[in-house]
């Protein structure tokens, strides 16, 4: 996944207008106007990349002047230590953007390092692991950025990326039976040709939805037993009639529950703690030198 420059413009827009940081009272009075200065940008702690292209767009913003020099990739483990930007430029400009950078980057970072923890616990595994429409409101291009970053996929980007028959729907539509019937009938209404998911709590539920033909079935918070008895299911399902559902566990996965989930045999695994309880990675922008002189123009 390309790092989502479109949607990376409106964020920052309303990063720095919420900060209102064409006044920025602090540093403007405390801060000589023509202090040039550099500083880097470093992590205290062990973790993964994510978002080093939001530093420069945050900062040309602020002053097209400061230049920004990335010294890591996206999707790199990091060491305690590590510098992973370098920047120079006026000091006041570098001073009114650390924070509005750091916040975007500790984010992403720290969504990706989280994101890496669950792909390397089932690495050697042929299941993968998939983030949620659980996003912070306005960034969810970024945070489904940063997961790819560390690894993981994406689920759907938007609702109407795909039908996803959640419990609710289900019970409005009359079962599961009749909610897939009226989503295909509404789609050839329309004329077009999406994946259908289900969400189940139940084997019996899962059943039906195989029954019906869903393309995609969402296991709910299932024991380990009942996964196992559904992705059983699904392969007599398949020898049947030839084709198969994708099995997706979710509901409040944790690192310590993940393997044994992906053990039963689901295809992939739906982690809404990747971007809705983000732990940031901590980082710093440390100003290392200063020099009163002409500014460049």
């Amino acid at each position: 996944m390309e790092f989502p420059e479109a949607a990376a413009g409106p964020a920052i827009a309303a990063a720095l207008s919420e900060d209102i940081a064409s006044d920025d009272v602090t540093t403007r009075w405390s801060v000589p106007e023509d202090l040039w200065a550099e500083a880097d940008i470093i992590t205290r702690q062990d973790g993964v990349a994510a978002g080093l292209p939001i530093v420069a767009a945050v900062f040309s913003e602020i002053d097209p002047r400061v230049e920004v020099k990335a010294l890591r990739a996206d999707g790199d483990r990091l060491r305690a230590g590590d510098v992973l930007v370098h920047l120079a430029g006026p000091a006041r400009s570098l001073i009114t953007g650390e924070r509005t950078a750091l916040n975007f980057l500790q984010r992403m970072c720290g969504i990706a390092t989280s994101t890496d923890r669950y792909t390397r616990e089932v690495a050697d595994l042929p299941v993968r692991i998939l983030d949620t429409r659980k996003t912070a409101p306005g960034l969810r291009a970024l945070d489904k950025y940063a997961v790819t970053a560390g690894g993981g996929h994406n689920h759907r980007m938007s609702l109407a990326a795909m039908v996803l028959l959640k419990e609710n729907h289900v019970v409005a539509a009359g079962g599961t039976t009749a909610a897939i019937r009226a989503v295909r009938e509404g789609m050839a209404a329309e004329g077009r040709d999406l994946l259908i998911e289900v969400e189940v709590e139940t084997v019996a539920e899962a059943e039906e939805a195989l029954r019906a033909g869903a393309s995609w079935i969402m296991l709910d918070n299932m024991s380990l037993p009942e996964l196992a008895e559904v992705v059983r299911l699904r392969a007599a399902s398949k020898s049947s009639t030839g084709s198969s559902s994708l099995l997706e566990a979710s509901g409040t996965v944790t690192l310590d529950r993940l393997r044994p989930i992906a053990e039963t045999g689901v295809d992939v695994i739906s982690v809404g703690a990747l971007t809705h309880s983000v732990t940031a990675l901590d980082l710093s922008m440390l100003i290392g030198s200063v020099a009163p002189t002409a500014l460049p123009e």
